[in-house]
């Protein structure tokens, strides 16, 4: 448990950082995917992983689940979610969006328009769109 307050912790130096498609520098831009591996690379409970290179509307015409199969290669999939953990939203045609749960439903995430803020997982644009939750591997080690 540790690990995970450590990883809301970390996700909290993030807030205000503007959102930037592929960027991953805290203060300056980072999208929802992006943030999701510098926290977590950051608190060592994953290794480097670089997702990039991926259009902005990528959700739009993709039917494979990259983003998905990025997040299930580092996780495993939970039914409640816990503190630190990811919880995955479905936006498009495929799962396109992530955050990080500090404490369900309040999570941390990037948002186009809005960067990296604090916010309701269950409300507005994101209501009845969670795909999942996910725990970061080494957790389960």
């Amino acid at each position: 448990m540790l690990k995970n307050f450590e990883a809301i912790e970390e996700a909290k130096t993030w807030l205000g950082t503007p959102y930037h498609h592929q960027g991953r520098v805290k203060g300056v831009g980072v999208d929802c995917g992006t943030l999701i591996c510098e926290v977590y690379e950051k608190v060592g409970l994953m290794d480097h992983l670089d997702p990039r290179p991926y259009p902005p509307d990528w959700h739009m015409h993709q039917m494979g689940e990259r983003y998905l199969e990025h997040i299930k290669s580092v996780c495993f999939e939970v039914d409640e979610p816990q503190s630190g953990d990811i919880v995955l939203y479905k936006i498009g045609k495929c799962v396109s969006h992530g955050a990080i749960v500090t404490e369900w439903p309040t999570i941390i995430h990037s948002y186009l328009g809005i960067g990296v803020v604090i916010q309701d997982g269950t409300k507005g644009s994101l209501a009845r769109r969670v795909a999942g939750f996910y725990r970061m591997k080494r957790l389960k080690e």
